[in-house]
């Protein structure tokens, strides 16, 4: 039997889908995050104040001037049927017409940024967690008072005042947009005829009254308050990082239920309505600081509020000895039966062991959790630049594969070119750091942590900006891509050339070159694409797979200082770069295309094997892992129709399996192909559908076609 819950999540559920029909209307596909943004109001539209010549805006006051003028003018969002009041609209962000300030130049990186095509991070939104636990602790008013103690004791210069009168002005202006809202929230109640709906209304007026100063005291209130919190730093710079929520919000459960206030069913829908506004990263699950598992009651109910709105979600379990097999069995069950690509699995382990190899405690790498994309963080504690910084190992070989060939084609074979290639990884990596070091150095003036350094340790203690010093930790990530595209590429000069002596270099040359054109072409292009294939495991691909890798990690780990406190962290993924990263390639020996996409993270190419995939993509990828506490995840597209035995059984052993042998993350689709097949070819007649593009959820129907056949290319060659 339904409940008045249940006719409002399912009147949340369809406003949802018409919010993102808009969005595909008035913006167009996007290849990114689903998110929570709607499309703004078309008259009054926010325009960003500049402060350059440049028509774009930076620094400290800068920013400050303009998220200030942007909380003041946001439009308001109230819905009736929801728990919590609030939708952001603008991607303040996005909206500069340049990156980078460009009174700070690299132009002395530029040059080789573009010989390795890295991706540098110079500049980008930088992706570290909060500790949402702070801020429920602190409330608004909290927060600014530590901002004013601070701002006493270290505001000896006019820089260090204006650091914290920025931070002031910013809190200020986030409680203008909730008592915009409030008097919203008054509004509607004035309108509003239906007396269940009415109710809510008014609840949500006194629990927003409640956190417009104060820290929140309920369940209901926590919720509202770390939605104010998200909205404003996703506005600010796309922050998207959550937290162990069970945990987070499982104190102000338990206090509500004593009570008397607040009953599973309420819990569950304020839930449903929580995940909803914004599909940003949350754990469940895991091991505390001790070792003990996390998992309560409130995860199942998560689990449940998930069920109900089943829309875009970015939930992650963390996978442990310890970890509550009942709950693990229910998230399976959902993946399986939603078909949704929610949720995913983090292995505890592997993050765990690997983490304590840079140094830190076992109970400090256990709060590192997963709340991104394809990366980990402790909350409040590190600045880390997670995927955000990139080598296309794919340009790196065909840089010393061009290097190898000018000494003629009799001098050539996969040793030296491996020799060569070595060669330039290793400028690749140095010239990666060096970009990373230059953010450091600079990205206070030009795009400040103001919103994330609110609930961080450190930046309003120190009066130093989180990319400036005021972080705790700086565990700095450098992410390798295309290493199955390089990996297939030397396996099959080495056995199709050297070993069988099927085809010479010259020949493969002058195929390459021309891009496997012709009858001939495309022979040769089979000939080496059949060749062993990492993914196969033990294969020739798999090892030159480990080697590369090998190499990598060691290469991006020697750049740390830790004289300076820079920790860098290696790992592989691609995000949804593939296709960029694959633009700048020409053809390459493993019979991949000029132009095509290089291979996904640190998955196998397509293709790779006709039977037991999963399970030696899963052994093969676990073999390459880094080991530092970043995560090189596997991608996973099962199609279940056709398996034996019992599905929910069967992932699970997988699961178990990928972790044990020391995999990090698992992002997974489970599929039906002719679903995914017709939704290909007419995405607008299935406009609920969601599939994991990287570590990110999306609405298939948002997805440009190049993104939608990656997805389906995926799934029909695994």
């Amino acid at each position: 039997m339904k409940t008045k819950y249940d006719y409002r999540i399912a009147a949340l559920k369809e406003r949802k889908l018409n919010q993102t029909d808009n969005k595909i209307q008035v913006e167009g596909l996007l290849d990114e995050d689903d998110y929570g943004r709607i499309v703004p109001p078309k008259e009054g539209a926010w325009e960003i104040i500049p402060n350059h010549e440049d028509g774009s805006f930076y620094g400290v006051k800068a920013w400050t001037d303009n998220f200030c003028d942007l909380m003041q003018k946001h439009p308001t969002y109230v819905d009736p049927n929801d728990a919590f009041a609030g939708r952001w609209m603008y991607f303040m962000s996005k909206m500069r017409p340049n990156l980078f300030n460009p009174d700070y130049s690299y132009d002395h990186l530029k040059p080789e940024i573009e010989k390795y095509n890295i991706i540098d991070g110079i500049g980008f939104d930088a992706h570290f967690a909060p500790d949402y636990e702070l801020g429920l602790q602190l409330g608004w008013g909290g927060i600014l008072n530590k901002i004013r103690k601070y701002r006493d004791l270290n505001a000896k210069d006019e820089e260090t005042r204006l650091f914290y009168d920025s931070h002031e002005r910013a809190v200020l202006s986030i409680q203008v947009w909730i008592k915009n809202t409030i008097e919203e929230i008054k509004r509607k109640l004035q309108l509003e005829k239906d007396e269940a709906l009415k109710a809510n209304l008014e609840e949500m007026l006194v629990v927003n009254q409640n956190v417009l100063n104060d820290a929140p005291q309920t369940f209901r209130e926590a919720c509202q308050w770390m939605i104010w919190y998200h909205l404003s730093s996703r506005t600010y710079n796309r922050d998207g990082a959550g937290g162990q929520l069970d945990t987070l919000l499982y104190p102000f459960y338990l206090k509500d239920k004593e009570e008397g206030i607040l009953d599973d069913e309420a819990a569950i829908y304020q839930l449903a309505c929580f995940l909803i506004n914004d599909p940003i990263y949350w754990q469940m699950g895991g091991p505390d600081g001790k070792g003990g598992d996390m998992t309560n009651h409130l995860s199942y109910l998560i689990l449940e509020a998930g069920d109900k709105v089943n829309t875009s979600l970015n939930l992650t379990i963390r996978v442990h000895d310890k970890l509550d097999q009942n709950f693990l069995r229910k998230s399976v069950e959902l993946l399986i039966k939603n078909k949704n690509a929610w949720p995913r699995y983090s292995g505890d382990k592997a993050l765990v062991e690997g983490y304590m190899k840079n140094g830190y405690e076992e109970e400090s790498a256990r709060k590192r959790i997963a709340v991104g994309c394809n990366w980990m963080s402790l909350p409040g504690l590190e600045y880390t630049m997670n995927d955000l910084v990139k080598i296309n190992v794919g340009r790196v070989f065909q840089v010393a594969y061009n290097e190898m060939l000018e000494g003629g084609f009799e001098n050539a074979s996969t040793e030296k070119l491996y020799s060569i290639f070595n060669k330039h990884l290793i400028r690749g990596v140095k010239v990666t750091a060096d970009c990373i070091r230059f953010q450091l150095e600079h990205q206070r003036y030009n795009e400040p942590e103001l919103l994330l350094n609110l609930l961080s340790y450190g930046p309003l203690e120190k009066g130093l900006d989180a990319s400036a010093g005021g972080a705790e930790y700086y565990n700095l990530a450098i992410d390798g891509a295309g290493l199955a595209t390089i990996a297939d590429s030397f396996a099959a000069l080495e056995q199709r050339i050297e070993d069988e002596g099927k085809i010479t270099w010259e020949e493969l040359d002058y195929h390459l070159k021309g891009n496997w054109d012709g009858t001939d072409g495309e022979r040769i292009r089979q000939l080496m694409n059949r060749s062993d294939r990492y993914g196969q495991v033990d294969s020739r691909g798999d090892i030159w797979a480990k080697k590369i890798s090998k190499e990598f990690t060691t290469l991006v780990k020697n750049e740390s200082d830790m004289e300076k406190g820079h920790c860098f962290i290696p790992g592989w993924f691609s995000w949804a770069n593939t296709v960029g990263l694959g633009q700048a390639l020409e053809a390459t020996p493993n019979g991949r295309f000029a132009k095509a996409p290089i291979s996904h993270g640190a998955n196998p190419h397509p293709g790779f094997s006709n039977d037991g995939a999963a399970t030696s993509m899963a052994k093969s990828i676990a073999q390459i892992q880094p080991g530092y506490g970043n995560t090189a995840p596997m991608q996973l597209e099962l199609d279940l129709s056709m398996a034996k035995g019992d599905q929910v059984d069967n992932f699970i052993a997988l699961i178990k399996t990928h972790f044990k042998l020391g995999g990090t993350l698992i992002n997974v689709n489970i599929v039906d192909q002719k679903k995914i097949l017709a939704a290909h070819k007419n995405p607008s007649q299935y406009p609920d559908l969601v599939v994991r593009i990287t570590g990110f959820t999306a609405y298939f129907a948002m997805l440009t076609p190049e993104f939608r056949q990656l997805v389906v290319d995926r799934i029909i060659e695994n």
